[in-house]
């Protein structure tokens, strides 16, 4: 594979899944770790992402006081759309981090009156902007990366919770393995959050699809509704029937 195309390779993943991890994408591609090192640093030199220590981040998952590209925003907001119709006032509402939950928060009417319970510092930012709505952070050790609180004190608070629904930015998801995730801090706060609510939403472009990584956050079964851009009788969404309980 020539370097444009393993770089091109690269960069749509990390666009899919927010971050990649250098080990992984060296069994993948079959060239060495360093090889690897030297085109992230290219990449990353070219500022199409952030290297980081084992891997890289896409930019648009990253927080920073100016705009970045979003990666299929037009997908993401026609999820946003159809997510928001899921809340209602007077709901107890938890939600993970990503640029998908992001483009929800962003679509949320102004009049709406609700709770929002996040472990996300931009969502919660985010949420400042809907002044007739709560919002509650749960703060602990803020997981660089991710931009999220992680650690026992999160877990230990989100048991002390019963929420109306959970909205889950998907990092990858699969009809027979479920939703799974890189970082384990990352998913025992997940875990968390779909004990804590009553119903529990997936949200993912189509890319994210029958993909899989390393951790499981929880069953395909455990998703009361999954979210994508698609139109639910979309193929692609066949093997998924009858294990989500509903598909929009």
């Amino acid at each position: 594979m020539l370097k444009r195309e393993r770089q091109a390779y690269i960069l749509q993943q990390i666009n899919i899944h927010n971050k990649v991890l250098s080990s992984d994408l060296s069994v993948h591609l079959e060239v060495s770790e360093d090889t690897i090192r030297r085109d992230l640093q290219e990449l990353s030199e070219q500022g199409k992402l952030i290297k980081v220590h084992g891997g890289g981040l896409s930019k648009s998952f990253h927080f920073t006081l100016e705009p970045n590209p979003v990666y299929s925003l037009p997908e993401k907001k026609v999820i946003a759309f159809k997510a928001r119709n899921l809340i209602q006032d007077g709901m107890f509402v938890l939600l993970t981090g990503g640029t998908t939950i992001l483009e929800l928060v962003k679509s949320l009417p102004d009049e709406l009156n609700a709770t929002f319970i996040t472990v996300s510092l931009p969502i919660a930012l985010a949420l400042l902007n809907h002044p007739n709505s709560e919002v509650i952070f749960l703060g602990n050790r803020l997981l660089k990366n991710a931009q999220m609180s992680v650690g026992a004190e999160v877990v230990l608070r989100l048991q002390e919770i019963k929420a109306d629904i959970c909205f889950l930015g998907t990092n990858s998801i699969d009809a027979n393995f479920g939703i799974t995730d890189m970082e384990w801090e990352i998913i025992e706060v997940k875990k968390a959050m779909i004990k804590s609510a009553q119903k529990t939403v997936s949200l993912a472009i189509s890319e994210k699809l029958n993909s899989i990584q390393r951790l499981q956050v929880c069953k395909t079964q455990d998703v009361d509704i999954l979210i994508t851009e698609l139109n639910p009788t979309n193929q692609v969404l066949a093997p998924y029937l009858g294990k989500v309980a509903q598909i929009l």
